[in-house]
């Protein structure tokens, strides 16, 4: 994190670390941690040697609306522990730069917080995307990062 300089040219608190976005569908409490190593909710659906977050809410609703699993989408503030890396999934190999902000990690993330308040998209959008993935998948085009 970069560091703040106050008015005075002291070195200023820096209370917030950068905080990103986890979509599941798993229920956490505040200081849990998120690890990779269980079942993927995306390609062959083994177990996942990453896990993802992402700097836009955008991103991370999707994660909440797509992942595997019974009930609600949730949206959870998290923190990496360790170093996080662009998303092949979503980034160069796919899209030019990285325009949902998705990052993945080996290291586990922190949760810091929930968003409790968010509007999913609409039936029809999550449909339409549910088909465009197994159509992928029916193709043979899996994740990168199985």
């Amino acid at each position: 994190m970069d560091e703040i300089i106050d008015s005075s040219g002291e070195k200023a608190p820096t209370p917030f670390a950068q905080t990103y976005f986890h979509g599941t569908k798993v229920a956490l409490k505040i200081g849990d941690h998120i690890k990779a190593g269980f079942s993927s909710n995306y390609g062959k659906r083994k177990n996942a040697k990453y896990i993802f977050l992402s700097a836009t809410l955008d991103a991370a609703i999707w994660g909440a609306e797509l992942s595997s699993g019974e009930g609600s989408g949730r949206i959870y503030l998290v923190e990496p522990t360790g170093e996080i890396e662009n998303d092949p999934d979503l980034t160069d190999k796919k899209f030019p730069g990285n325009p949902t902000q998705s990052y993945r990690s080996i290291h586990p993330f922190k949760v810091v917080g929930e968003v409790t308040i968010w509007q999913g998209h609409s039936v029809e959008k999550v449909t339409a995307m549910k088909e465009a993935l197994k159509k992928l998948n029916e193709m043979g085009i899996q994740s990168l990062n199985d």
